[in-house]
């Protein structure tokens, strides 16, 4: 049997109170901006559904059905989805549904799972169980068996309303928040594995994203830039904005190297890094930095390090991977699709004019003594006029 309706579950949503109005809206919103992304003109509705969402997709949805449910895969607020068939509510319906997705499949245990959010219906979730059950079980004639736990297929049965709901796979969801449900940030964007991981930890949490890349161009080629809008574009798949200021950074490096001590270069080039981004920030209104930063994984990022950068700025600075280790963010990389865009090798800017001997444990007092042989305001404006912003397709 073909599928002819989708059933999508949220979590968190559930839990707001009054504004749980607005969070629906902005899902439903985004599921079918989502769904026109990955497959154009595949569904006749969207909408709000007994404390779910309920899709029908038309004919050109079923057609593409695989695309529809990659937009669903890409979806934040999202908790599980089920491909159904929409029947009566009628038990004889129900049985004959069951078996009609059962008999095909490949399997050797099952159970059916029912929801019942409609209570006026005449038997309860246990009987309903028990009865498509029995009827599965004789149709197959004793070759197979029910289990109840970690069956290998699961009929699932959502009463809703005045519908039948059934299917035999119930997909996860990626969780989290509606994008563009909590703000803006903007977020320092390297090219490497890190910073990526953190942009999209927070449009998990419904953030909307603009970015910020420094470069030294023309000392180091546009491999930097190029692979960092090659993950913007694989992160817009996930509903990222795809606005990116190009920051020339050279100049600063260069000013910083000249006048300050070696040891304490990468320091500096990081307070740099947050004032022009700062300001960059607050032109998008954005309300926060972000970064990739994970504690002690490289010397600008000991908590010593890191006290002495974020003195720079005014703007609350998130690090979403901060007690995350190395194998976690390359794991959750190839999860999302930039593992193999983030492993291309690139001429990272902080790499270059990098001292043999960082400072991994810097004192505040003396990194303030260092900048003063900076003229900061001067260095920031004439970095910020110099700026390029692009909208990444």
């Amino acid at each position: 049997m073909i599928p002819d309706t989708i059933l999508i579950h949220y979590g968190e949503i559930a839990l707001k109170g009054k504004n749980r109005n607005f969070f629906e809206e902005r899902l439903i919103q985004n599921i079918k901006s989502q769904i026109e992304s990955f497959a154009p003109g595949s569904f006749e509705y969207v909408k709000k559904f007994s404390g779910s969402i309920l899709i029908k997709p038309n004919k050109n949805g079923i057609k593409n059905i695989e695309k529809v449910k990659g937009a669903l895969l890409h979806t934040f607020g999202i908790t599980n989805f089920h491909f159904a068939v929409n029947v009566k509510q009628d038990i004889e319906a129900l049985k004959k549904t069951c078996w009609e997705l059962f008999k095909d499949e490949n399997f050797e245990t099952f159970c059916i799972n029912t929801r019942r959010s409609n209570k006026n219906f005449h038997l309860n979730s246990a009987q309903i169980n028990e009865k498509v059950g029995e009827y599965v079980l004789e149709k197959f004639q004793g070759k197979k068996a029910v289990k109840l736990k970690k069956p290998d297929l699961i009929c699932h049965i959502n009463i809703v309303e005045k519908s039948a709901l059934v299917s035999l796979e119930k997909i996860k969801g990626l969780g989290g928040m509606p994008a563009g449900t909590q703000g803006r940030a903007m977020v320092l964007m390297s090219g490497g594995f890190d910073s990526p991981i953190a942009a999209w930890q927070m449009l998990r949490r419904g953030v909307n994203v603009s970015y910020a890349h420094f470069h030294s161009i023309p000392y180091t080629s546009r491999a930097s830039v190029e692979k960092v809008e090659s993950l913007i574009s694989a992160l817009k798949k996930f509903g990222s904005s795809g606005n990116l200021y190009l920051i020339p950074f050279a100049e600063v490096q260069k000013e910083i190297m000249m006048k300050t001590p070696a040891p304490l270069r990468v320091i500096l080039y990081r307070r740099f890094m947050m004032r022009i981004a700062e300001n960059l920030a607050k032109k998008e209104r954005a309300l926060v930095l972000v970064t990739g930063d994970s504690v002690g994984q490289v010397a600008s990022q000991t908590l010593e390090n890191i006290f002495a950068v974020n003195e720079a700025a005014t703007l609350p600075v998130f690090r979403p991977l901060i007690g995350t280790d190395k194998e976690e963010i390359i794991q959750t990389a190839r999860k999302i699709g930039t593992y193999d865009i983030s492993r291309l090798p690139h001429d990272d800017c902080c790499t270059r004019l990098m001292p043999k001997s960082p400072e991994i444990r810097a004192k505040l007092s003396e990194v303030l003594a260092a900048e003063k042989n900076l003229n900061v305001e001067k260095i920031i404006q004439e970095t910020l006029e110099k700026t390029e912003k692009v909208a990444i397709k």
